[in-house]
């Protein structure tokens, strides 16, 4: 281990010199390919602060699919079903670990978003979950440790000049964190709560029944709000985050921003979705593109249109209609929301509701909190308050 590194620049080319070091001691990290930059090293270390909680808060293996500081996904090792294996491009026959599923639902979440991501893995990053990221266009990966095939298969990436981090799971930091903005230094306490199922205890609506896949789905959206840049809320299902929405000024901004990519997820679930037959020309990263415009209502004809089709498709598919998205949205439930600060109005479960939540996790301490439960109850919704604020900045 080295007590500095130094980057080729900081966040942007201009921003020169640029290094990570310690003040004291050596660096908890080693790189073990390539050369990772700023921005791959904030990705890193947030996405490795979650992926490790997320393992001590569930037992499960995790992985976190970060871009630009924020996850775009994050899971713990559920099984894949066969249509999640289709959904996600993992060949029916792929020999699938615990973090492989992960991976693949991580990266599954927001596929689009997660386009170039930095990759956190909470265990030793092993064979079958080093062949999924080989495939995908992806920045880096960080890991308490590779198998030697493993390394080897990510070190054949980008020419050889894929990133690859081996992070020191033993290493605990400061208590207080500095930051400067500005030549002004900023010091805190670190964020060291640990979220468990105990913040989940306090039930505020009339249904209290909080069975134990929902709780896992709250604590994992809690997880990934501790370290998405606020505000922030987060919808999930079936041991993965399914939509993100990061840094909104407005928390009814944030909702729907998470709510529409959450929709987005579920739509990928259609059979006309499943049944697209894509040019075989097509790389995945332009199929993730060509059924995000084909779900998109102003834009599926730039993949519909008569003169274009070809370029998408074998056969040129059906449209699949405002009515028949709403129709299947509609069946869908026992979703979990997740807030990182109090819902001021209950837009905002009226919006959760529109996709399928059913299970509710914020601090509460709205001067309208009553009107946010009411509106839960309205619904025969579950909702905790945990009284933790989990702004990140």
């Amino acid at each position: 281990m080295a007590r500095e590194i130094e980057l080729k620049y900081g966040v942007n080319p201009n921003q020169k010199p640029a290094r990570i070091f310690m003040e004291e001691g050596e660096l908890p990290l080693k790189v073990l390919c390539g050369r990772p930059g700023y921005i791959n090293f904030l990705d890193a270390l947030n996405g490795w602060q979650l992926v490790s909680e997320l393992k001590r808060a569930t037992g499960m293996a995790a992985a976190t699919s970060f871009k630009h500081v924020s996850p775009a996904g994050a899971a713990v090792g559920e099984p894949l079903s066969d249509t999640l294996r289709q959904m996600y491009f993992v060949a029916p026959d792929a020999e699938l670990s615990p973090l492989a599923c992960a991976y693949a639902r991580a990266r599954g979440a927001d596929r689009l978003s997660s386009f170039g991501d930095f990759i956190s893995l909470s265990d030793v990053c092993d064979v079958p979950t080093a062949r999924l990221i080989a495939k995908e266009v992806s920045d880096g990966v960080i890991a308490p440790g590779y198998e030697p095939e493993a390394l080897e298969i990510l070190k054949g990436k980008r020419k050889g000049n894929y990133n690859v981090i081996q992070i020191d799971e033993s290493y605990v930091p400061a208590a207080l964190e500095r930051k400067m903005c500005y030549g002004v230094t900023f010091e805190q306490g670190r964020n060291a709560l640990e979220l468990n199922e105990s913040l989940l205890a306090n039930i505020v609506t009339e249904n209290k029944e909080l069975p134990a896949e929902a709780k896992r789905d709250l604590l994992i959206a809690l997880i990934a709000l501790k370290y998405t840049q606020s505000n922030s809320v987060c919808y999930v299902s079936g041991g993965q985050t399914i939509g993100v929405g990061a840094g909104q000024q407005s928390r009814i901004h944030c909702t729907r921003l998470a709510g529409n990519k959450a929709d987005l997820w579920q739509l990928r679930h259609h059979p006309k979705v499943l049944a697209l037959q894509f040019n075989p020309a097509l790389s995945r990263s332009e199929r993730d593109n060509t059924i995000d415009l084909y779900l998109s209502n102003e834009e599926s004809g730039d993949v519909l249109g008569d003169d274009v089709w070809q370029n998408f498709f074998t056969v040129r598919p059906e449209p699949l209609t405002p009515d028949e998205k709403k129709s299947f949205l509609a069946n869908i439930s026992g979703v979990s929301l997740g807030s990182d600060a109090f819902f001021p109005f209950g837009d905002n479960i009226e919006r959760a509701r529109r996709s399928g939540v059913g299970y509710v996790a914020q601090p509460g301490g709205s001067i309208r909190d009553d009107n946010v439960i009411a509106t839960c109850n309205k619904y025969g919704m579950v909702m905790a308050f945990t009284g933790v604020r989990l702004f990140h900045h």
